[in-house]
Protein backbone atom coordinates (compact mmCIF):
# COMPACT_ATOMS: atom_id res chain seq x y z
CA UNK A 1 0.00 0.00 0.00
CA UNK A 2 1.05 3.54 -1.23
CA UNK A 3 1.28 5.95 2.04
CA UNK A 4 1.91 9.53 1.01
CA UNK A 5 2.90 12.40 2.55
CA UNK A 6 1.84 16.37 1.86
CA UNK A 7 0.56 19.07 0.22
CA UNK A 8 2.08 20.62 -2.17
CA UNK A 9 1.10 23.77 -4.51
CA UNK A 10 1.20 24.36 -8.36
CA UNK A 11 0.77 25.75 -11.12
CA UNK A 12 -1.14 24.49 -14.13
CA UNK A 13 -0.23 25.84 -17.70
CA UNK A 14 -2.82 26.75 -20.56
CA UNK A 15 -3.30 23.01 -21.46
CA UNK A 16 -3.57 21.71 -18.01
CA UNK A 17 -0.58 20.12 -16.95
CA UNK A 18 0.94 20.41 -13.86
CA UNK A 19 5.04 19.39 -12.61
CA UNK A 20 4.54 16.68 -9.68
CA UNK A 21 7.05 18.36 -6.79
CA UNK A 22 10.18 16.51 -6.68
CA UNK A 23 9.47 15.64 -2.71
CA UNK A 24 6.09 13.80 -4.08
CA UNK A 25 7.40 12.30 -7.06
CA UNK A 26 10.73 10.36 -4.98
CA UNK A 27 7.43 8.73 -2.59
CA UNK A 28 5.63 7.53 -5.85
CA UNK A 29 9.08 6.50 -7.45
CA UNK A 30 7.86 2.86 -6.76
CA UNK A 31 4.88 3.17 -8.45
CA UNK A 32 5.41 5.63 -11.21
CA UNK A 33 6.19 3.77 -14.20
CA UNK A 34 2.47 1.90 -13.41
CA UNK A 35 0.86 4.98 -14.60
CA UNK A 36 -2.65 6.64 -12.43
CA UNK A 37 -6.19 7.04 -12.52
CA UNK A 38 -7.73 10.49 -12.23
CA UNK A 39 -11.41 10.73 -11.08
CA UNK A 40 -13.65 12.77 -9.85
CA UNK A 41 -14.30 12.89 -6.05
CA UNK A 42 -17.15 11.82 -4.92
CA UNK A 43 -17.95 13.99 -2.05
CA UNK A 44 -16.31 17.31 -2.53
CA UNK A 45 -15.36 19.72 -5.90
CA UNK A 46 -11.28 18.08 -6.50
CA UNK A 47 -10.08 15.32 -8.86
CA UNK A 48 -8.51 11.81 -7.16
CA UNK A 49 -5.23 10.95 -9.00
CA UNK A 50 -4.35 7.41 -7.71
CA UNK A 51 -1.39 5.00 -8.71
CA UNK A 52 -2.44 2.51 -10.55
CA UNK A 53 -1.96 -0.63 -7.76
CA UNK A 54 -4.30 1.63 -5.32
CA UNK A 55 -6.87 1.65 -7.91
CA UNK A 56 -6.99 -2.34 -8.36
CA UNK A 57 -7.87 -1.88 -4.77
CA UNK A 58 -10.65 0.26 -5.13
CA UNK A 59 -11.79 -1.67 -8.39
CA UNK A 60 -12.40 -4.87 -6.53
CA UNK A 61 -13.97 -3.34 -3.97
CA UNK A 62 -16.15 -2.20 -6.15
CA UNK A 63 -16.47 -5.25 -8.35
CA UNK A 64 -17.73 -7.15 -5.21
CA UNK A 65 -21.02 -5.38 -5.90
CA UNK A 66 -24.32 -7.15 -7.11
CA UNK A 67 -24.77 -5.69 -10.68
CA UNK A 68 -28.42 -7.16 -10.81
CA UNK A 69 -29.46 -4.91 -7.66
CA UNK A 70 -29.89 -1.16 -9.98
CA UNK A 71 -28.86 1.02 -7.00
CA UNK A 72 -25.30 -1.07 -6.85
CA UNK A 73 -24.96 -0.27 -11.11
CA UNK A 74 -26.16 3.27 -10.88
CA UNK A 75 -23.10 3.63 -8.29
CA UNK A 76 -21.29 1.41 -10.31
CA UNK A 77 -21.89 3.80 -13.73
CA UNK A 78 -21.16 6.80 -12.03
CA UNK A 79 -18.34 6.01 -10.30
CA UNK A 80 -16.29 4.55 -13.34
CA UNK A 81 -17.92 7.43 -15.24
CA UNK A 82 -15.12 10.33 -16.29
CA UNK A 83 -12.48 8.17 -15.69
CA UNK A 84 -8.54 9.14 -17.16
CA UNK A 85 -6.06 6.72 -17.45
CA UNK A 86 -2.49 9.05 -16.72
CA UNK A 87 1.19 8.83 -17.13
CA UNK A 88 3.75 11.40 -16.20
CA UNK A 89 5.63 12.22 -19.05
CA UNK A 90 9.48 12.29 -19.42
CA UNK A 91 9.27 16.25 -17.66
CA UNK A 92 7.67 14.97 -14.81
CA UNK A 93 4.28 16.62 -16.03
CA UNK A 94 0.76 15.41 -15.53
CA UNK A 95 -2.31 16.42 -18.18
CA UNK A 96 -5.31 17.44 -16.48
CA UNK A 97 -8.25 17.14 -19.30
CA UNK A 98 -10.36 19.59 -19.84
CA UNK A 99 -13.58 17.98 -18.79
CA UNK A 100 -11.86 17.02 -15.18
CA UNK A 101 -10.58 20.74 -15.08
CA UNK A 102 -13.67 22.15 -15.74
CA UNK A 103 -15.84 19.56 -12.59
CA UNK A 104 -12.96 20.33 -9.96
CA UNK A 105 -12.78 24.50 -11.06
CA UNK A 106 -9.41 24.71 -11.69
CA UNK A 107 -7.62 27.49 -12.16
CA UNK A 108 -4.12 28.27 -12.22
CA UNK A 109 -3.29 27.34 -8.71
CA UNK A 110 -3.62 24.17 -7.36
CA UNK A 111 -3.13 22.00 -4.43
CA UNK A 112 -1.79 18.32 -4.24
CA UNK A 113 -2.93 16.56 -1.15
CA UNK A 114 -1.93 13.58 -0.04
CA UNK A 115 -4.58 11.41 1.26
CA UNK A 116 -3.27 8.33 2.45
CA UNK A 117 -2.63 6.41 -0.79
CA UNK A 118 -4.14 8.36 -3.51
CA UNK A 119 -3.79 12.18 -3.97
CA UNK A 120 -6.43 15.05 -3.84
CA UNK A 121 -5.90 17.81 -6.91
CA UNK A 122 -8.34 21.13 -5.54
CA UNK A 123 -8.21 24.47 -6.59
CA UNK A 124 -5.85 26.33 -4.27
CA UNK A 125 -9.29 28.41 -3.34
CA UNK A 126 -11.22 25.65 -2.81
CA UNK A 127 -9.29 23.76 -0.96
CA UNK A 128 -8.30 26.49 1.76
CA UNK A 129 -12.31 27.54 1.71
CA UNK A 130 -12.84 23.59 2.48
CA UNK A 131 -9.55 23.05 4.69
CA UNK A 132 -10.35 26.28 7.02
CA UNK A 133 -14.43 25.24 7.09
CA UNK A 134 -13.64 21.40 8.47
CA UNK A 135 -10.66 22.56 11.10
CA UNK A 136 -13.35 25.07 12.48
CA UNK A 137 -14.27 21.98 14.66
CA UNK A 138 -12.04 19.37 14.01
CA UNK A 139 -11.50 18.50 17.68
CA UNK A 140 -15.46 17.17 17.55
CA UNK A 141 -15.05 14.81 14.16
CA UNK A 142 -11.77 13.15 15.37
CA UNK A 143 -13.84 12.66 18.64
CA UNK A 144 -16.68 11.05 16.66
CA UNK A 145 -14.76 9.36 13.86
CA UNK A 146 -11.22 7.74 16.05
CA UNK A 147 -12.76 8.07 19.48
CA UNK A 148 -14.07 4.54 19.58
CA UNK A 149 -10.93 2.98 17.82
CA UNK A 150 -9.32 0.37 20.17
CA UNK A 151 -5.19 0.74 19.56
CA UNK A 152 -3.16 -2.20 18.83
CA UNK A 153 -2.14 -2.82 22.59
CA UNK A 154 -5.50 -2.68 23.84
CA UNK A 155 -5.62 0.56 25.01
CA UNK A 156 -8.89 3.07 24.24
Amino acid sequence: MTNLIGTYECKTDSKGRFMIPSSLKKQLNSVINGGFVLKRSVFNNCLELYPMTEWASMVSQVDKLNRFVKKNNDFIRSYMSGLKMLEIDSTGRILIPKDLISFAGITKNLVLASSVNMIEIWDKDKYEEVVNKSLEDFGSLAEEVMGNQTHSDGLS
